[in-house]
């Protein structure tokens, strides 16, 4: 800033976005080809935790069902199939649900309906973004 110069008294900031509700939450909505920032979304992670320490828990012989480990887990034998499904994503799509980034078609709810099984399918399945 030069010596001297007005400082302005006011400054106007004008931030275009939407705001739009998801999952009974109010959420902005940055413009297309705005920097979009990080949201990790906490119950897909809980469920890709949860999904591999069942995996672990079922190959370590601690646990020799599925329905046996959902009897102690307190869960539906067919919910619990259904998330250890998540073991199978790739590892691209994993991280990209780690880091925030998973993208909009990808949900909890779309992830434990069917998904293709080969990893490249599964790219277009989560959408281009990962």
């Amino acid at each position: 800033m030069t010596r001297g110069a007005p400082i302005p008294e006011t400054v106007t900031l004008h931030v275009p976005f939407r705001v739009v509700k998801r999952g009974g939450r109010k959420e902005m909505q940055l413009p297309e080809g705005a920097a979009q920032p990080r949201r990790t979304d906490n119950t897909l992670v809980k469920a890709l935790a949860r999904a591999f320490r069942w995996k672990r828990l079922l190959e370590s012989g601690e646990y020799a069902t599925i329905a046996e480990l959902a009897e102690r887990e307190g869960i539906a034998p067919s919910y619990m199939t259904r998330v250890l499904r998540l073991t199978l994503l790739a590892p691209n799509i994993v991280e990209a649900i780690l880091d925030g980034k998973p993208g909009p078609v990808v949900t909890l709810a779309r992830v434990l309906e069917p998904f293709p099984v080969a990893w490249g399918d599964q790219r277009a399945f989560a959408g281009s973004t990962i």
